[in-house]
C-alpha cells in the first residue's frame, strides 16, 4: 500500500500487528537455525493466504515476503488480479482435484500437493498445452491419517519415478503436514525420506525443496531440514474471514 492511500485505523492496527509478527518470525527462525547450525538464507517463508484479503497480502509483500501459498483454486482465481506478486511467486498448496488444474496452471509456479499419478498426468497435460514446465512436490501423508490427503512414505519413490517421466513436470521435493500428537517424529521421518529421494534421483532431478512447518511448529520443522515454511496465522493473526 502506497503512502498516498488513505488507511483506516483498523487497517493501521492490522498492519502494525503483522509487522510485529514478521519480526517475531524472523527471530524464531534465527533461533532455530542457530540451534541446528543452518543458514537463515536456506529457509523460505511462505505467506499462506487462505481467506486473507489482498490488501493484507500485498502489505506483507511490501515488507519483504516473496512467496504466497493458496489452498483453493476458486479463491486464487478471484484474488489473483489484486496481487502484487504473480505466477512466479505463488504456489498452490491445497488438495487439488484434476478438474481444477486448468484453473490454476497459469497462475502458479509450483504445485505442492501432488498425491497421485493421475493428478500428475493432468498437470503435465495442462502444462504441455501451455508450453510450460511446472514444478511440483509430492504430498506425503507421513502420519497415515485417514482425514488427510497424500501418499504413504512407501509410495514416494515409485511415484517419483513415474513423475520424472512426464515431460512438462519438474519434481522438486516433498511436502507434508505432521500429526498433532507426534510432530517431531513425523518431521524426522520426512527429513530421512527427503534425503533418500535426493540420493536416488541426484543424477536426474534437483530435489531441493522440503516443505514442512506451519504456524504452530515451524521452528521444529527447520531443525529437521525444512527449506520452506508455510505460515498463515503466524503472519496474519488468528484466522478469520477477512475477504
Amino acid at each position: 500500500m502506497t503512502k498516498s492511500q488513505l488507511v483506516s485505523r483498523e487497517d493501521q492496527e492490522a498492519f502494525s500487528a503483522i509487522t510485529e509478527r514478521l519480526h517475531q518470525i524472523e527471530y524464531q527462525i534465527g533461533e532455530a537455525c542457530a540451534k541446528c547450525g543452518r543458514d537463515r538464507n536456506d529457509i523460505t517463508v511462505m505467506a499462506v493466504t487462505k481467506t486473507v484479503a489482498p490488501k493484507y497480502i500485498n502489505f506483507v509483500v511490501e515488507q519483504g515476503i516473496t512467496l504466497l501459498g493458496e489452498n483453493r483454486a476458486q479463491e486464487l482465481t478471484e484474488k489473483y488480479d489484486d496481487y502484487l506478486l504473480k505466477q512466479e511467486n505463488i504456489h498452490f498448496i491445497g488438495h487439488l482435484q484434476t478438474n481444477k488444474v486448468r484453473q490454476i496452471i497459469d497462475k502458479v509456479c509450483l504445485i505442492q500437493s501432488v498425491d497421485s499419478l493421475r493428478l500428475a498426468q493432468e498437470i503435465n497435460r495442462q502444462a504441455e498445452k501451455r508450453d510450460r514446465m511446472m514444478d511440483v512436490l509430492l504430498e506425503v501423508n507421513i502420519g497415515q491419517e485417514a482425514r488427510k490427503s497424500g501418499i504413504s512414505a512407501g509410495e514416494v519413490l515409485p511415484l517419483a519415478e513415474s513423475v520424472l517421466q512426464l515431460s512438462n513436470l519438474r519434481l522438486r521435493g516433498l511436502m507434508a503436514i505432521p500429526t498433532v500428537e507426534h510432530p517431531e517424529r513425523d518431521f524426522a521421518n520426512m527429513e530421512e525420506l527427503f534425503h533418500e529421494l535426493q540420493a536416488k534421483f541426484s543424477d536426474s532431478a534437483s530435489m531441493d525443496i522440503l516443505s514442512l512447518g506451519m504456524s504452530g511448529d515451524y521452528p521444529l520443522a527447520i531443525e529437521h531440514g525444512s527449506t520452506l515454511v508455510r505460515l498463515g496465522s503466524a503472519i496474519f493473526g488468528p484466522r478469520k474471514c477477512v475477504l
